[in-house]
C-alpha cells in the first residue's frame, strides 16, 4: 500500500498534556455525544482535546468517530493529523477515502491526492459520487477523461455533482467540445453548471458563445448569480458590448443579484474596457467597502484611456486613504505613464518600487518602462534597462523594444533584437512581422522579402486584424476588404462617400504605411478597406444621427485609419470611440485623446 506522506501515527501532543485529561470519567459522554463535539468544534484546539480523550478511552479505533475526526481535522486546516487517523484506520471505508482525497485537493496537494485515489482502487473500494467530485479537483485533462470513463461505468456520470466536476476539468483543458457534449446531454443543469460552460468559453477565447449560453439560461428559467454576472460582464468587456454590459446591469439590479465588491469591479472592467469611463467611475463610487481590486480597476481604466493625470490623482487618493499597492496598481500607474509620455513620473514610481511599496520589480513592470522609455525614443536606455534587468526576459519585453525601434526608424537596433529573440527562440508572429514593418518604413523592400520568406518557411501566419462594433445588442465583425456582411454594399457605398468627405478636407492617404511594394493606387486601395473603417462606415449608416460609434480592434490602428477617424468625427460631429490592442482613442471634433502619441 502507497504511503503518500509519513506522519506521527499516536494523537497529537494534547494527548499527554494533564490540562487537557478529562477530570473525571464517572460521567464520559457516548459515541454519539462525542460525534456532536466534534461537529460542533470550530478549532484545532478544540479538536486536539477530543482526540487526547479518545485516546485515553480507547475509542481511538471507533470508526465512526474517527472518520469524524479526520474530516474535521481536515476543515481546521491540519492534514498532517487528518492524515494520521487515516492511516491508523485498518480498513477505510469510501467515506474515509472520499474525505481524505477531497482535503488534500482542497490544499493543491493534487498529486497526493490522484496517488490516495489510486491506492483507494488497490483496495478494492468502490469509489462514489463524492469521491469522484473530488478527485476530479486534482485532474487535468487527460485525467479527467480517465475517471469520466470510470464514473460512466459506475453508473454515476449523471450526477450533478460529478457532471459539473468534469464540465469543469473539460472548461481548464480548453476542450469546450467535450464539455458541451456533457453539458447537452445532462437532464438537470444547476446554476453552477451553467456558470462552468459560460466561463469556460470566456476565459479561452470564445466571449460570443459564452454569451450565447448566458441567453439560453434565462431562457431556461434558471436564476443567474453572481459567479455569472462576473463571467458574463468578461465576455462583454473581451468584445466591446456596452450594450449588453448595460442590460445586464439594470438585470443586476432588478433581480437581486448582490452587487458586492467582486460583481461591482466586473461592472468597472466592462465599462472601462467598452469606453465608458463615466459609467464606471459611477459604479466605483457607489462601492461602499471597496478593495485595493476595485481601485486597481480604475486605475488601470484611466490609464488605458489615456487619461493619466487622473489615474496618477487616484493612485494618490488610493495610498493616502491606506490601502496598499499591488503588483497590478504598479503595472496599471507605469502604464498610465507610458500613454502620455511621462518619462519622470514613470522613473520615479519604478525606481521607488522596493523601497516605497515593498514591491520588487517583476518583468512586467520592467515591460511598463520598456515601452514608456522607448515610445518617447529613449532606445538605448530602454535597451540597457532590459540587458541589466535583474528578472528573466521575456518575448513580450523584446517585443515592446523592437516596436518602438519601429516607430523611431532604428533599423540596426531592431536587427540587434530580432536576431537575438531568434537565437534565444522568443520570436513569435509579431516579430516578424515588426521587423517587416521596420524594413518597410525604410523601404528596403529586400528586407521585408527576407522576413516573409523565413515567416513562410517556418510556417508563421501573420495574425490578422479584426474590427468589430455593437448595433443593437448584436456585434458585428470586421476583416479588411470582406464582403460578406449582408449590408456590404452599403457599407462600401459610405466607405466612398468617406473617402470624399475627408478628402475635401485635406486628407492625403499615408501609403507609407502599406507594408507591400505597390503601386501608389494599389496602396490605397488596400488601405481604403480595412476593417476599422469597415466598421465605422457600418456604424455610420445604422445608428441614429451624432450616436457615439464604438469599435474594438485587436491589433494596433494604422495611422492612416487614425487620421480619417479624426476627420470623419469632425464631419459627422460625432464620437468615436475605439480600443485597439494598446489603449484607447476617442476621437471628437477633429482630434484624439492620445494627442497622436500612441
Amino acid at each position: 500500500m502507497y504511503s503518500v506522506a509519513l506522519f506521527p501515527i499516536n494523537p497529537p501532543p494534547a494527548a499527554s498534556n494533564p490540562a487537557c485529561r478529562p477530570s473525571s470519567t464517572a460521567n464520559s459522554p457516548g459515541p454519539e455525544k462525542l460525534a456532536a463535539l466534534i461537529d460542533k468544534s470550530k478549532s484545532a484546539n478544540q479538536l486536539y482535546q477530543i482526540h487526547a480523550f479518545l485516546y485515553r478511552h480507547n475509542l481511538s479505533d471507533h470508526q465512526i468517530l474517527s472518520f469524524k475526526l479526520q474530516r474535521s481535522y481536515s476543515a481546521a486546516g491540519r492534514l498532517d493529523h487528518s492524515l494520521s487517523i487515516f492511516r491508523q484506520t485498518q480498513t477505510p471505508d469510501v467515506f474515509f477515502y472520499s474525505s481524505i482525497i477531497h482535503a488534500h485537493a482542497l490544499h493543491n496537494l493534487h498529486k497526493d491526492a490522484l496517488l490516495l485515489y489510486v491506492q483507494m482502487l488497490s483496495d478494492n473500494v468502490t469509489p462514489n459520487t463524492f469521491t469522484f467530485s473530488s478527485i476530479l479537483r486534482s485532474c487535468r485533462l487527460q485525467a479527467g477523461k480517465a475517471l469520466h470513463g470510470q464514473a460512466t461505468k459506475l453508473g454515476l456520470e449523471s450526477d450533478t455533482y460529478v457532471s459539473t466536476s468534469l464540465l469543469d476539468v473539460y472548461a481548464k483543458g480548453e476542450d469546450m467540445e467535450s464539455a458541451r457534449k456533457l453539458f447537452d446531454s445532462m437532464p438537470d443543469k444547476d446554476v453552477i453548471c451553467w456558470n462552468v460552460m459560460i466561463d469556460g468559453y470566456v476565459q479561452f477565447g470564445s466571449p460570443n458563445e459564452g454569451l450565447s449560453l448566458f441567453k439560453q439560461m434565462l431562457r431556461a428559467k434558471v436564476k443567474p448569480n453572481e459567479a455569472t454576472m462576473v463571467a458574463v460582464l468578461s465576455a462583454c468587456a473581451q468584445i466591446g458590448a456596452l450594450e449588453s454590459g448595460r442590460w445586464l446591469h439594470w438585470y443586476a439590479e432588478n433581480h437581486g443579484i448582490d452587487i458586492n465588491v467582486r460583481v461591482a469591479t466586473s461592472f468597472i472592467d466592462m465599462y472601462c474596457k467598452c469606453g465608458s469611463l463615466e459609467e464606471a467611475r459611477l459604479v466605483f463610487e457607489r462601492i461602499t467597502h471597496k478593495d485595493v481590486v476595485a481601485w486597481n480597476s480604475m486605475i488601470v481604466g484611466y490609464a488605458m484611456h489615456g487619461l493619466s493625470d487622473v489615474a496618477l490623482q487616484l493612485f494618490d487618493e488610493m495610498c493616502r486613504l491606506g490601502y496598499k499597492p499591488t503588483d497590478i496598481t504598479l503595472i496599471g500607474v507605469l502604464n498610465a505613464c507610458g500613454h502620455s509620455g511621462l518619462v519622470r513620473e514613470g522613473r520615479e514610481i519604478f525606481s521607488s518600487m522596493a523601497r516605497t511599496y515593498g514591491i520588487e520589480p517583476k518583468v512586467e513592470h520592467y515591460g511598463c518602462m520598456v515601452n514608456l522609455l522607448g515610445r518617447a525614443g529613449y532606445l538605448e536606455e530602454a535597451y540597457d534597462l532590459v540587458k541589466n534587468m535583474e528578472v528573466e526576459q521575456d518575448a513580450v519585453l523584446w517585443g515592446a523594444l523592437l516596436g518602438a525601434c519601429k516607430i523611431h526608424g532604428n533599423v540596426a537596433l531592431g536587427e540587434e533584437i530580432a536576431g537575438l529573440m531568434m537565437r534565444q527562440n522568443l520570436e513569435n508572429s509579431g516579430t516578424y512581422v515588426l521587423l517587416s514593418n521596420l524594413y518597410a518604413k525604410a523601404n528596403n523592400w529586400e528586407g521585408v522579402a527576407k522576413v516573409r520568406t523565413m515567416m513562410r518557411d517556418g510556417g508563421v501566419e501573420k495574425e490578422h486584424g479584426c474590427s468589430s462594433i455593437e448595433v443593437n445588442n448584436r456585434v458585428h465583425e470586421f476583416v479588411a476588404g470582406d464582403s460578406w456582411h449582408p449590408r456590404s454594399k452599403d457599407i462600401h457605398m459610405m466607405l466612398e462617400e468617406m473617402n470624399a468627405w475627408v478628402k475635401a478636407q485635406g486628407y492625403t492617404p499615408r501609403t507609407d504605411t502599406v507594408l507591400h511594394d505597390l503601386g501608389e493606387e494599389e496602396k490605397e486601395k488596400s488601405l481604403g478597406v480595412h476593417s476599422e473603417k469597415l466598421a465605422m462606415a457600418f456604424g455610420l449608416i445604422s445608428t441614429e444621427p451624432g450616436a457615439t460609434i464604438r469599435i474594438v480592434k485587436n491589433l494596433r490602428v494604422c495611422s492612416d485609419c487614425h487620421d480619417v477617424m479624426k476627420l470623419v468625427s469632425k464631419i459627422t460631429r460625432r464620437t468615436i470611440v475605439m480600443r485597439d490592442r494598446n489603449r484607447f482613442h476617442h476621437f471628437e471634433n477633429g482630434s484624439c485623446s492620445c494627442g497622436d502619441y500612441w
